[in-house]
């Protein structure tokens, strides 16, 4: 419903019962790669009836306008995430890509906007590297940091290359009445190569990416990205929040905007200059998260030189890519997306004026219960507990309770950091999203009522 061309990869025709899913049978909507299945975590997701968010559920949820129950989803959702078969066309929902108050046909009209705005985006780009939408995607880099071409733009070498290749960034050699834009320009050129070498990295276990023309789907929504946040432009790590978007979403155009919201969410972590890491906001949170609710465990980090929490770095990035299977990473990504939901979350990013993200989130609150239902779990009790405006991510509750579950090793083990890493390391393939969830929230709770005493 809403979207006709969400589609689950690699699967054609309709969706299985979910009586009779298993995690196997899920696995098979994502199917790995024969000899990856050894080095791939185990999948503990399993669809539940009743609980999980089926196909039919989904289609019940709209009216015949196209007006979607969005508290409806929201409670599905929280209790056992969405299956595969309508998992994109959810996701457009849950990230802010569509208002639950919309007609089927206002998507439509709004969607057929969205593609021709990716295409003639997509066009900009092409003209310049016309390998972008060929079906292809570079590993090599076309420019050299100067700026001289040591390649193509369609990626083939040029033969009279240098070493320029290799010399270190030297992008004010640029002549200085091409101006800010030209840097950009070049800056987005070198980028280039450098999102084919993650896309090659990207998910490769999956049989979706054995398929050069899939890989090039997600090199040219990357590309076409960077071009389009010319302040970040591309940054390592956001192949693995894409990825997913590309394999749930047939439509190039359409995986492009699901990616753009998710970005919108998680922007101010790929935010680097020379004095801080974008991330650093979201580890300082983390640190004085854990200082109030296990402080016996943030003085030990401390003395072992981890109190900026540098070891949860790559948790925060790239939201527990690496600690989950595939498909629990989109079943956490998803109940966390829903705990979260803000009602107001499609009008804030549709807003033109472009103030504060927060100010449009909570400028106008609700006071009726009907009102506060379509608010995600998580949100409306920071709503009633007044702590809205303080805008800490659940991501960053939930790597707070994994340190506290790790407490009693942490505090026994952990003689440097390297110790530290070697024991959250372990946790890959071993926690289940549920749990992790359920702890998270408990977590954020002792914390408001720690720092309300406080």
């Amino acid at each position: 419903m809403g979207n006709s061309n969400s589609s689950v990869a690699f699967k054609n025709g309709g969706s299985r019962a979910m009586k009779n899913s298993s995690s196997e049978e899920l696995d098979t909507y994502y199917p790995v790669r024969p000899e990856c299945l050894a080095d791939v975590p185990k999948t503990r997701f399993k669809a539940r009836v009743g609980k999980t968010l089926s196909e039919r559920r989904w289609k019940a949820a709209f009216s015949k306008d196209g007006y979607l129950d969005i508290a409806g989803v929201l409670r599905r959702i929280q209790r056992g995430g969405i299956h595969p078969s309508i998992k994109g066309a959810a996701w457009e929902f849950l990230l802010g890509c569509f208002d639950p108050e919309s007609t089927f046909e206002e998507r439509n009209q709004l969607r057929q906007q969205r593609r021709e705005q990716y295409a003639a985006w997509k066009s900009e780009c092409q003209k310049i590297v016309p390998v972008i939408g060929s079906g292809k995607f570079i590993t090599s880099a076309i420019v050299s940091n100067d700026g001289q071409p040591i390649a193509s733009d369609d990626g083939q070498p040029i033969e009279c290359a240098t070493s320029t290749s290799n010399s270190q960034d030297n992008s004010d050699a640029m002549p200085a009445d091409n101006g800010n834009f030209d840097k950009k320009m070049l800056q987005w050129k070198l980028s280039l190569h450098q999102i084919g070498l993650d896309v090659v990295r990207t998910d490769r276990t999956l049989v979706f990416y054995e398929n050069e023309a899939n890989q090039a789907k997600l090199w040219d929504v990357l590309a076409v990205y960077a071009w389009m946040d010319k302040d970040i432009g591309y940054v390592q790590g956001m192949s693995d929040i894409c990825s997913p978007m590309i394999i749930l979403l047939e439509n190039e155009a359409d995986a492009y905007w699901c990616f753009e919201r998710a970005m919108r969410r998680l922007r101010e972590n790929f935010k680097c200059s020379t004095d801080s890491i974008g991330v650093q906001s979201q580890l300082s949170t983390l640190a004085q998260i854990v200082k109030t609710v296990d402080p016996k465990l943030h003085q030990h980090l401390e003395e072992l030189d981890g109190g900026e929490y540098l070891f949860a770095f790559r948790m925060l990035m790239v939201l527990f890519r690496r600690e989950f299977s595939f498909v629990d990473s989109l079943y956490l990504w998803e109940v966390m997306w829903a705990m979260e939901y803000n009602p107001n979350i499609y009008s804030s990013y549709d807003d033109k004026r472009q103030p504060l993200l927060s100010e449009l989130l909570y400028d106008d609150k609700p006071n009726d219960k009907h009102k506060l239902k379509e608010y995600g779990k998580f949100e409306r009790n920071n709503l009633k507990t007044g702590a809205a405006e303080q805008n800490s991510a659940l991501s960053v509750f939930l790597v707070a309770s994994v340190l506290e579950t790790k407490h009693r090793r942490l505090m026994k083990e952990a003689k440097g950091l390297d110790d530290v890493v070697e024991i959250l390391g372990e946790i890959s393939g071993n926690l289940d999203a549920r749990k992790a969830l359920d702890e998270a929230l408990k977590v954020h709770k002792k914390y408001l009522k720690q720092a309300k005493k406080s």
